[in-house]
């Protein structure tokens, strides 16, 4: 089965996905809610704008990669969809949780993808994520890549491979090709991967603890 997805159809599973969870009342959704959630200019990068006939095509394409069902209810002549990532892909709630925020956000730093799965998924610690991105990274096919770090980029950061290989990583992959990699300092690896990590969770903590008096 082919999962690569056009930008469009990472969209409308991005926002299939965050609507079963967020808010479960009200879906499956029908293609005029589906295509207001895909057209969000909160929680979205980039901001797209979707017509309705656009949205429609992109969740038939869904339907056909056996990511996504129409369900015809026979009270009602409003279509509705639902996305079936749990069934197709195998994925407990904690990745799928991970899959919606980089299809909807982008790349993201562990830290990021914690605070933005919140409400979505709740995860514990900086190390469930973490646990979570490389069971995503390992598996067959892998779902996930971690990216090579770019300049000006003090964290890595991780994205989603249903769009096929991030422009960013096979960039980095042709400069290694082009000339030889420098030899690395291990121990000054070591120490910034150390410092980078206290931040993530100093960061996360604050976060939890900003919540509370939301």
């Amino acid at each position: 089965m082919n999962y690569v997805l056009s930008d469009e159809e990472a969209r409308v599973l991005g926002a299939l996905i965050e609507k079963e969870l967020t808010t479960p009342d009200y879906y499956p959704l029908s293609l005029n809610s589906l295509m207001t959630a895909c057209n969000q200019t909160s929680n979205r990068n980039p901001v797209m704008h979707f017509t309705e006939s656009e949205c429609a095509e992109a969740a038939e394409h869904l339907r056909e990669k056996n990511l996504a069902h129409r369900v015809d209810r026979g009270e009602s002549r409003v279509v509705k969809y639902r996305h079936v990532v749990y069934e197709t892909l195998n994925l407990r709630r904690p990745s799928v949780a991970i899959i919606a925020v980089l299809l909807l956000r982008g790349a993201q730093t562990v830290a990021e993808i914690r605070t933005r799965t919140n409400r979505l998924y709740d995860f514990s610690s900086i190390e469930e994520v973490e646990t979570t991105l490389d069971s995503l990274m390992t598996r067959e096919p892998a779902l996930v890549v971690r990216m090579a770090r770019q300049i000006g980029q003090k964290e890595i950061r991780f994205a989603h491979l249903l769009c096929g290989e991030p422009v960013a990583v096979a960039a980095a992959v042709e400069a290694d090709d082009a000339s030889p990699p420098p030899r690395p300092n291990s121990q000054n690896e070591e120490r910034i991967e150390r410092l980078e990590r206290e931040v993530e969770n100093l960061k996360a903590q604050f976060e939890q603890f900003r919540r509370q008096f939301e």
